[in-house]
């Protein structure tokens, strides 16, 4: 009966180094696409993510700021949607929008 190891005692269940080698590089290569898969989307949402620190912490300077300025922006899910997405632009569009409506 033939083992794994081909048939050498104490070498069972041992690869030889052409099959490491072999499984090294398809290992290498599925990383390799897995990366150029995933890097465009997780450098946008990357983007997304710091777009909306940026725009909430603008949104609660906005806030604290309400007895020197007299802006004041609710924070609610239009408000956070809107500067989430937008980041300070989107903050900015806020008080615009509320300017003209008042």
């Amino acid at each position: 009966m033939r083992r794994h190891g081909g048939g050498r005692p104490g070498r069972e269940g041992a690869m030889d180094v052409r099959t490491v080698l072999l499984l090294a590089l398809a290992a290498l290569v599925l990383l390799a696409v897995a990366f150029r898969a995933f890097s465009t989307p997780l450098k946008v949402l990357l983007k997304v993510g710091l777009n909306t620190l940026l725009g909430l912490a603008a949104l609660l300077l906005v806030n604290a700021t309400t007895d020197f300025t007299g802006l004041h922006l609710g924070v609610n899910l239009f408000n956070g949607l809107v500067v989430g997405v937008l980041g300070i632009p989107g903050l900015v569009l806020l008080l615009l929008v509320q300017w003209v409506v008042t």
